[in-house]
């Protein structure tokens, strides 16, 4: 079974996928997108999932578009694929157009979609815990929404595997710590775990939420805090949370080793919970 696409209602093999070259997310980076997974042939927290790309496409006024729609056109492709752990990527853009700063409010939306065989993270990088480095925050001021544009975030995942680094976490030129490229963080001190609060400098994440309820429900504390680089480097674990990502123990950031240089305990509790309730 190759790998197949979802294009404007249509299921095709992904090679045969194709958008014209006016398409505004292709001209401008007009475009949102979520990515769903799956774990034994469920996907996890689909209507979560379906919130958020509801969120970003009010706050970037598109046109209504039936959640129905989308949600069937997403069961019949994962259902088409056969496969069982799944990573379904969903991207709409605002429509079709000639090339122009400004839109008409009445473009059809161009609704694509992928599906793959998902990539866990490697077994050695969780069982040992991932390198990272800090970068300035440069993206642009609305990362709550789930938009397209993730050049900065490219960037920064670049720098650091050119690096010898897994990821790059985002802080403020005061030092305010905010993100991954493309995940949320926890630090955890004194036994107690944080992580910044939702503002428009960070997306609302799926996992971010789920890990939020599991800790709760396991009564361990967490708050949404804010903390600067001087906390970070000084937390006795760190771990990064994303739909792919799961939950990745970060040992190193920067010259600085987080705690003993191991994966905590707790991260590991974290993980080990969040696999449950995903597995149902």
């Amino acid at each position: 079974m190759p790998d197949l696409a979802y294009l404007n209602g249509e299921i095709m093999p992904i090679e045969a996928a194709m958008i014209p070259i006016e398409d505004r997310g292709y001209q401008f980076g007009d475009g949102v997108y979520e990515f769903v997974a799956s774990y034994e042939g469920r996907l996890f927290m689909l209507e979560e999932h379906l919130d958020r790309l509801e969120r970003s496409m009010r706050e970037l006024a598109y046109e209504p578009i039936s959640r129905t729609d989308i949600k069937n056109a997403v069961l019949e492709l994962f259902k088409a694929s056969g496969y069982l752990r799944a990573g379904i990527y969903i991207q709409i853009s605002r429509g079709v157009a000639p090339r122009n700063h400004a839109y008409t409010k009445k473009m059809l939306p161009q609704i694509i979609m992928t599906i793959r065989p998902v990539k866990d993270m490697p077994a050695e990088i969780r069982e040992n815990g991932a390198k990272a480095i800090t970068v300035e925050d440069m993206r642009w001021g609305r990362c709550d929404t789930k938009t397209i544009q993730l050049l900065a975030n490219s960037m920064a995942k670049q720098k650091a595997l050119d690096s010898g680094c897994d990821d790059a976490i985002f802080i403020t030129d005061s030092g305010i710590v905010r993100e991954g490229t493309s995940s949320n963080l926890f630090i955890v001190a004194g036994g107690k775990l944080a992580t910044h609060p939702l503002t428009p400098n960070i997306l609302a994440g799926i996992t971010r939420m789920a890990v939020l309820s599991i800790c709760k429900e396991a009564g361990l504390e967490a708050t949404e805090s804010f903390f600067d680089t001087n906390a970070l480097y000084a937390a006795n674990e760190v771990f990064l949370t994303g739909t792919v990502t799961e939950i990745l123990p970060v040992v190193r950031i920067d010259d600085n080793i987080i705690g003993d240089g191991k994966v905590g305990v707790i991260t590991q509790q974290v993980y080990d919970l969040l696999k449950k309730k995903a597995m149902g």
